[in-house]
């Protein structure tokens, strides 16, 4: 049977979303509409949505089907011309409310109609004695802002009964730091007096404050990061465990150059029980990748209990840093959950040297490699969610792809690159049966610069040599050149050998390589070049100090992937009620700042419109946390309220910000803004607000494709 389960999820997390934002708007609404009849001021309408009336009421005519506004201006013009009745009901306006509330077919906005007063048309005004004109300005201005003070009282309650039930998020330790990134290579300025010499943050390090600003959860670094000014040092204050005292680090943020965004280079800690998916699709899949790891018998949900028979594990990084110090030795893990316990042993994977490397504006990869030395890109065996494309099989080598033979990771990733959109010649080796045969096939590379295919090497089959690394710092290429680019190996070589020690796979030749560093500064290959009839040659490599460094401090890595289990996670709940509106009120201001810094950031250039969402990308993030629980649905709806609250004060001419300048200004000046000067603006922000809308929606809908 179909599972339907995460569709029939997601379209109900969509419907309390949606409902939500509705609640939202519509709160605003009536904050407008209540301070519009405490101003005396006559409301025509007042409605939720867009578009043409679903259903109406009026009091005095009761419910309609569409609007009901004909059939009053009818009764209007009845009574003016002393009609009594018309079908047989009397006409008598006065009996009816001048205000009709209806639900419009769109249910994306709101808005209150008032005598006299269109947004749009500035010069729709009225004489009226209840007109919006007619009002004093200082009430007008009340009126005004009374939509975007409901919204913030609005998000402050919300906030606060948050704060009261408890709010489960990801909680504000290190789980992991970024080699070569700003919080790598930062040092401790009081480090000496603690003892602490070795720079950078670490796993497990608890992230107290940035810049005198308390952090709550592992979001608030992130936003610290992307929020601060370029090129400004943020001071940043860890707890570290066997420290008494925290740590103080002076870290400069850097861009990302995938993300755009700057950045520190740390990740979240994640706790030592494995994610459960809910979907079956999902769970199926889930426990596919953690048989490929090597821990068959452990299912989604169960809990890291214990590593080589120690005590309890409280984070899953304790298994990252267990395979670093195991050299190489098997891992004895116990997992316990769900009525059941598993003791498993896992191998740890070599670690290699990592050359960094960016295509385009946006893409950026690590390739793996040894002195230069790199596997050949494979299709991966481990075949995912989605099996091989266009022909290709689990396990095909790829011999040639476009104009490159023997593509590395990186060689291969930025061919397929150039050539999207288009189709790009490959050859394949595939096993068949006991023998090996060469398939050529025309492979078509999407918009989106993919073939179709989980991507693997030959590492762990084999010694066969894709493309070469030329440098060992790709920010610093002159004078770095690797020893293969500089023995100039030939890609398609098979090493056999090192310093006549024989080897069968990358994992063996790591060893070799290690153990011939520590004898000398040269290393000799045996390589079997491409093509049977070619006979075994030796290549010499020359080690620098640093390439001997490189090599001797390679460590383990651990073959359970650590973002497999749940992100570690802290409960931000208030101690009692004044508490809770202590909390509630603060992450209200907080919010305010922080939307007012995104505008800030944008102008200044290290956020950008890329960045920003519009009505699609926030439905989908909203989305996906009310799938984590109605509490965080109310947090989400919290910040959109806020959100709302500032860009509807922004002095915009179309929005609550610009029309309360107007009236300042005729306050102040004591005679309303020029009529054409309103249209000219009221234009001019018109076509800034849809211009930011388009542009906005196309990055969600296209940030969804990707996804």
């Amino acid at each position: 049977m179909p599972d339907f389960s995460g569709f029939f999820g997601t379209a109900f997390d969509l419907l309390l979303v949606v409902i939500g934002f509705g609640l939202i708007i519509f709160l605003h609404e009536l904050g407008h509409f209540v301070a519009a009849r405490w101003a005396g001021i006559r409301v025509l309408a007042f409605a939720i949505g867009f578009g043409p009336a679903a259903f109406s009421y009026r009091k005095g005519m009761g419910f309609r089907r569409g609007s009901s506004e004909p059939e009053y201006a009818q009764r209007l013009m009845a009574q003016a011309a002393g009609v009594t009745t018309i079908e047989g009901t009397q006409a008598n306006s006065h009996e009816i409310s001048p205000t009709e509330y209806r639900f419009n077919w769109l249910p994306f906005g709101g808005y209150v109609k008032m005598l006299g007063q269109e947004d749009l048309n500035p010069d729709a005004v009225s004489d009226a004695p209840d007109s919006y004109q007619r009002c004093v300005p200082w009430k007008r201005m009340v009126v005004i802002c009374a939509g975007v003070v409901m919204n913030l009282i609005t998000a402050a309650l919300l906030f606060i009964v948050v704060f009261r039930v408890g709010l489960r998020t990801e909680a504000p330790v290190v789980g992991e730091v970024a080699p070569g990134k700003p919080a790598a290579l930062a040092l401790a300025v009081n480090g000496a007096a603690l003892g602490v010499k070795e720079p950078g943050l670490r796993p497990d390090d608890r992230i107290l404050s940035v810049d005198g600003t308390e952090i709550h959860q592992f979001g608030d670094v992130v936003m610290a990061a992307a929020m601060a000014p370029r090129d400004k040092a943020l001071d940043v204050i860890v707890q570290r465990p066997g420290i008494e005292e925290p740590l103080r680090f002076s870290i400069t943020p850097q861009e990302n150059q995938g993300a755009r965004l700057l950045e520190l280079g740390v990740y979240g800690a994640r706790s030592a029980t494995l994610e459960s998916p809910t979907r079956a699709k999902d769970r199926e899949l889930y426990q596919r990748v953690l048989e490929n790891a090597g821990v068959k018998g452990v299912t989604p949900g169960m809990t890291l209990a214990s590593i080589n028979g120690g005590g309890p594990v409280r984070y899953a990084g304790a298994l990252d840093l267990a395979a670093e110090r195991s050299g190489g030795k098997p891992l004895h893990l116990v997992f316990e959950g769900q009525g059941s316990r598993a003791n498993v042993t896992v191998q740890p994977q070599p670690e290699y040297q990592r050359a960094k490397f960016t295509i385009g504006e946006t893409q950026q990869g690590l390739q793996p490699h040894l002195l230069g030395m790199t596997g050949v890109m494979t299709v991966a065996k481990e075949v995912g969610d989605q099996p091989p494309k266009q022909g290709l099989q689990p396990g095909d080598v790829f011999v040639r792809l476009g104009a490159v033979e023997y593509p590395s990771f990186e060689s291969g990733r930025r061919e397929i690159r150039a050539s999207t959109g288009k189709e790009i010649p490959a050859v394949v080796r595939r096993r068949v049966g006991d023998e090996e045969k060469d398939v050529v096939l025309t492979l078509v590379v999407s918009a989106e610069g993919t073939i179709g295919f989980q991507v693997g090497d030959t590492t762990k089959d084999s010694a066969l040599l894709g493309c070469v690394v030329a440098s060992s710092d790709a920010d610093k290429p002159e004078g770095t050149a690797t020893p293969a680019a500089r023995a100039r190996i030939m890609p398609g070589s098979v090493v056999t050998a090192v310093d006549g020690t024989r080897i069968a796979n990358f994992g063996e030749l790591r060893a070799a390589l290690i153990a011939a560093s520590g004898r000398g500064n040269q290393v000799v290959l045996t390589l079997r070049p491409p093509g049977a009839a070619a006979g075994d040659q030796q290549v010499t490599l020359a080690l620098s100090s640093d390439d001997a460094r490189a090599l001797q401090g390679l460590g383990w890595t651990s073959r359970l992937p650590v973002d497999l289990f749940e992100p570690a996670q802290v409960l931000l709940k208030s101690t009692g009620s004044l508490d809770a509106i202590a909390l509630g009120l603060a992450e209200t201001k907080r919010m305010i700042l922080r939307v007012y810094l995104t505008f800030g950031r944008l102008f200044e250039g290290t956020l950008k419109v890329q960045h920003l969402q519009g009505p699609v990308g926030i439905a989908h993030v909203g989305t996906l946390l009310a799938d984590r629980g109605f509490v965080w649905l109310l947090f989400f709806m919290a910040m959109v309220s806020v959100n709302l609250a500032v860009v509807n004060f922004l002095p915009l001419p179309i929005v609550d910000g610009g029309q309360f300048l107007f009236i300042l200004y005729e306050q102040i000046f004591k005679r309303p803004v020029p009529a054409g000067f309103q249209n000219a603006v009221t234009l001019a922000g018109l076509l800034l607000i849809g211009s930011l809308f388009l542009i906005v929606t196309f990055n969600d809908i296209s940030n969804l494709l990707r996804s």
